[in-house]
């Protein structure tokens, strides 16, 4: 009888039971914030996986001459590295960030899909199990880049359809959870949240979903076409047989470019939520900021040959894609203004969330300044596969997509766990951060600007100082990131326990729930009024 009545109490019978125990509970959920928690612990694992790479990297590079690992190996690490970074860190780490607060902020109950949620991300760790074990095949991993150009590309041993199948599996599940976050934004907001009432971070979803599904058939087009060159005697980038491997870079970039807006995006969402609430002040030009994210995300596919000034394309095209790209600047610094005028004259706390969006919008604003040089056709001449690219982009994407997921994580944690997180150990943590990134990636743009190519693994006498000082730079960045592992677990385990709004300054319905949120969220939704909307 007991069950009963807790059937008809809870209205709609089982549904609305808590979790269930043990590993089931994981393995068959459809709950929006037990698929985020997965997504988000996979990102982390991925994270130091890649990271490690990334050291065996700096630590060869950290003398002239060969150390550590031979040259092919070296290749093997510089791809995996990117891959695993790319499609299991940084990605993961949003969609994860998405799943979690998306349909508390629009006040869903949980994302409109929730069993091809569970797929999507269950696709996950066997795409990276088969990419990982890549290397221990005969020949050893993918060795090419992670631009993955033939014909190098082609000369990857027995590993080369579980690189190529790998990827296809990581595009599935990107598209499935775009598909799923359009069909949540669309359908299941709370009566009043109009699409200008929502918040930042999930209007730059919202436009970074429909990116994915454009761009992630272009890309799996492209492995595919490398696959059958392999096996089934095609020539598409085959000049042999009438083919043109220029073709894969026009292909890749395609791709590849607003793939870069894909990570960059949901990170301007993270701050843009993040900044006002420790400023005390609602976002600067609410309005221009989403006219903005659409602007970046239409600008993203008219600017792939900015990669290819050096591949002898016609002069009139390299004009265009050197103005298109200087474009974007624009609507980017649009941003950059908005956020710096959030923050004039504003009450501000320095939260760790806050310092590391701090951080986010002066770091990453330098990564764009240097961006604005490589725009420069002819500039680029002289720059082009040189560490001033490599400098370029981690500025992009570690102090840019890496400390935004971060900021979200010590903002929204207290939230997830009920728990605050030890603050002292947690500003530790940023500043380690924030001058081991800086040491590890501003001497690059020295090194690439005196002519030292990327992706070697040997290099001449006069480049040995910057790469020390650049390898120290990555282990400090990289042992740092062991603190941030040990705050998580601790805040998830123990800590004073968070109130329901944790941080004064915040506006926004995941506010309003219980801290920690509870398993079902709005049974009934909430109702929404210009005071309760975005930040």
């Amino acid at each position: 009888m007991a069950a009963t009545t807790h059937d008809v109490h809870d209205g709609h019978g089982e549904h609305h039971h808590g979790p269930a125990k043990g590993l089931g509970r994981w393995l068959f959920t459809t709950n929006h914030k037990d698929i985020g928690t997965l997504y988000l612990l996979f990102s982390l694992l991925m994270f130091l996986i890649g990271g490690s790479m990334a050291l065996i990297i700096r630590a060869e590079l950290f003398q002239p001459g060969l150390q550590l690992v031979d040259p092919h190996f070296f290749n093997q690490m510089t791809t995996m590295h990117a891959l695993i970074m790319v499609f299991g860190a940084v990605m993961p780490a949003f969609v994860g960030l998405a799943n979690w607060m998306l349909p508390m902020m629009i006040g869903a109950p949980d994302m409109a899909l929730p069993r091809m949620n569970n797929w999507s991300f269950w696709i996950l760790p066997f795409a990276f199990t088969m990419l990982l074990s890549t290397l221990f095949m005969p020949g050893g991993g993918p060795a090419s880049g992670w631009t993955l150009y033939p014909p190098l590309v082609l000369q990857t041993g027995d590993a080369f359809p579980f690189v190529i199948l790998a990827i296809h599996l990581m595009g599935i599940s990107s598209i499935m959870g775009a598909i799923n976050v359009i069909a949540t934004i669309f359908n299941m907001r709370a009566p009043g949240m109009t699409l200008m009432r929502m918040p930042l971070f999930v209007w730059t979803w919202l436009i970074t979903a429909f990116l994915l599904i454009a761009v992630m058939p272009v890309f799996a087009g492209a492995v595919t076409m490398l696959l059958t060159d392999k096996y089934f005697a095609t020539s598409f980038f085959n000049p042999a047989g009438g083919g043109d491997p220029v073709l894969f870079q026009h292909i890749f970039w395609f791709f590849g470019h607003p793939e870069v807006y894909i990570m960059i995006l949901p990170a301007f969402g993270v701050v843009s939520q993040i900044i006002p609430t420790f400023a005390r002040k609602p976002l600067f030009g609410y309005h221009s900021m989403v006219y903005a994210t659409a602007a970046i995300a239409f600008l993203s596919f008219i600017v792939w040959g900015h990669h290819m000034f050096t591949v002898g394309m016609p002069l009139t095209a390299e004009l265009f894609f050197m103005y298109a790209t200087m474009l974007i600047a624009v609507p980017t610094g649009v941003k950059v203004f908005n956020w710096v005028a959030t923050m004039w004259r504003g009450a501000m706390t320095f939260e760790t969330p806050m310092l590391f969006s701090i951080a986010f919008v002066i770091l990453f604003t330098i990564g764009g300044f240097s961006g604005l040089m490589l725009a420069i056709a002819p500039a680029d001449f002289q720059y082009h596969d040189t560490y001033f690219v490599v400098a370029h982009f981690h500025y992009v994407l570690v102090p840019g997509a890496v400390f935004s997921i971060m900021a979200a994580v010590y903002y929204w944690l207290p939230k997830w766990t009920g728990h605050m997180y030890n603050e002292r150990l947690s500003r530790i943590h940023f500043w380690l951060s924030v001058i081991g990134v800086n040491i590890l990636f501003f001497p690059q743009h020295f090194l690439g600007l005196a002519g030292m190519p990327r992706r070697v693994p040997d290099y001449a006498l006069q480049f040995t100082e910057w790469n020390m000082v650049s390898s120290i730079g990555a282990f400090i960045y990289g042992i740092s990131q062991l603190l941030f592992v040990y705050i998580v677990i601790q805040t998830i385990r123990a800590g004073d326990k968070a109130t329901d709004q944790v941080w004064e300054g915040a506006r926004g319905l995941e506010w309003t729930v219980p801290s920690p949120a509870p398993y079902h969220t709005f049974d009934t939704p909430p109702k929404i009024s210009a005071t309760n909307a975005h930040g």
